[in-house]
């Protein structure tokens, strides 16, 4: 997963990634929402604006893709390119006549397909369709029928890079409160019970599309919570570069995420004679030094890449680019991370019910238990905390997730927080009204 802010170079990146790995030997796919000009002139100097690959056969039509295609001149090499207006107005239409019924007793007339206009945030929707069909052995051409190796994903850029990854968690999260399928009637009670309750039942198609959505989201969140994928980010050295990689950072470890590491593109070349290229190189320098020292502090390797004078157009200048990412040398670990593993015996996952982070017992020592939540970068005055009911809603900057609350602390009220080297701890006092009193008494579950 390729992403950064906006104007990085993020595409780039991404399509010289996609390159590198095809170039090893791997059978490759780039998934890109970048408009097909775009995509031509990046990876096939001289192609036209309708020819962006050439050299392959497309497969069948992919949900969410515009299919799958070879790129000329890079063996093992396919693209996908997301076609979220077309995605919209499919899914628009398959809504529509699941929802017949209710639309007919609306009165309402259909919309065609082709007055349909995407709308914002749609493009969101595409792209995980189409990483849930990049991992269908039923939509894969027949090149790759047994599947890629690697999936290069360029996202859009932070923070809605980073949202769209934790949007199938929420999404889920939406529907099991929205359309709780434990609340779903026996079809023949349902004239019986709407006569009792005054108010139509909820149809049958409600449900069914609400199961069907879930299990396609879970499919997609297993993808990106699999130990496999793993995050680039990408950030031009400037003046904001090391404090929006900071912000980033955290915002990756709240939603489980795991750095794989940052590129600083497009560095220009020190010791100029030109004094105006010589002072832009200079700021650029001293913004690589404090990316520099962010990346070691945090153990992520920093890749260093090169302006190339122009716009990267072509298949060589990709892998020009993807060598010298190879042959940056990448700072030495700083020893940081002290906090931001759990100690010995403490509650974890995967083998409890602990999502993310950790639970110290400190019973004996004053009374708590404590949720250490591991968040490097993150920033007091960024923080929301906020308890309701058994799940516990952490923000950091622009970045938000839901944490459902361990069994051990939902007797439990939050009686503090504190932020301290990289990890949030928050402290639950267990409630006396709702644990046994005595001498004896144990007061955790």
């Amino acid at each position: 997963m390729v992403t950064g802010a906006g104007g990085t170079g993020r595409t780039t990146v991404a399509a010289a990634t996609a390159c590198a790995a095809a170039a090893q030997g791997h059978r490759t796919l780039l998934l890109s929402p970048e408009p097909a000009r775009r995509l031509a002139a990046l990876l096939t100097p001289g192609a036209g604006a309708d020819d962006p690959v050439q050299g392959g056969t497309p497969a069948a039509h992919v949900p969410g893709t515009d299919a799958f295609e070879a790129v000329a001149g890079v063996p093992g090499l396919w693209l996908g390119r997301v076609e979220a207006g077309e995605e919209f107005r499919r899914q628009a239409v398959d809504l529509q006549q699941r929802g017949k019924t209710v639309l007919d007793l609306l009165g309402a007339v259909p919309l065609d397909e082709d007055e349909l206009t995407e709308l914002p945030g749609a493009g969101a929707f595409a792209l995980l369709r189409a990483l849930h069909a990049a991992h269908r052995t039923d939509a894969l051409p027949a090149a790759a029928a047994d599947g890629w190796d690697i999936v290069v994903a360029d996202l859009p850029p932070t923070p809605e890079g980073l949202n769209l990854l934790a949007l199938p968690e929420q999404l889920r999260r939406y529907l099991r409160r929205l359309v709780p399928a434990e609340r779903q009637t026996a079809r023949a009670l349902r004239p019986i019970l709407a006569q009792l309750a005054g108010a139509p039942m909820p149809a049958q198609w409600l449900y069914e599309t609400a199961t069907r959505w879930s299990k396609q989201l879970a499919a997609v969140q297993e993808i990106v919570d699999a130990p496999t994928t793993v995050v680039r980010l990408v950030t031009e050295p400037g003046p904001l570069a090391a404090e929006s990689l900071r912000t980033a950072g955290a915002g990756l470890r709240l939603h489980g995420l795991a750095l794989e590491s940052v590129v600083a593109n497009r560095l220009l070349p020190t010791g100029s004679s030109d004094r105006w290229l010589a002072a832009l190189a200079g700021q650029q320098q001293a913004a690589l030094r404090e990316l520099r020292g962010t990346c070691a502090a945090d153990s992520v390797p920093l890749c260093e890449l090169p302006h190339l004078g122009r716009d990267p157009r072509g298949v060589e200048d990709l892998t020009a680019l993807a060598d010298a990412a190879r042959t940056a040398v990448a700072p030495e670990a700083g020893g940081g991370g002290e906090g931001l593993r759990p100690p010995a015996g403490a509650d974890t996952a995967p083998d409890t019910d602990v999502a993310y982070g950790w639970v110290e017992d400190r019973i004996a020592e004053d009374g708590t238990l404590v949720w250490r939540l591991p968040l490097p970068g993150a920033d007091r005055d960024e923080l929301e905390l906020v308890r309701r009911g058994d799940e516990l809603t952490v923000g950091v900057g622009p970045y938000r997730r839901v944490l459902a609350l361990p069994s051990a602390l939902r007797r439990c009220r939050v009686s503090g927080a504190g932020l301290k080297g990289g990890a949030l701890g928050v402290r639950f006092t267990p409630d006396p009204q709702l644990w046994p009193q005595g001498p004896d008494a144990d007061p955790r579950p």
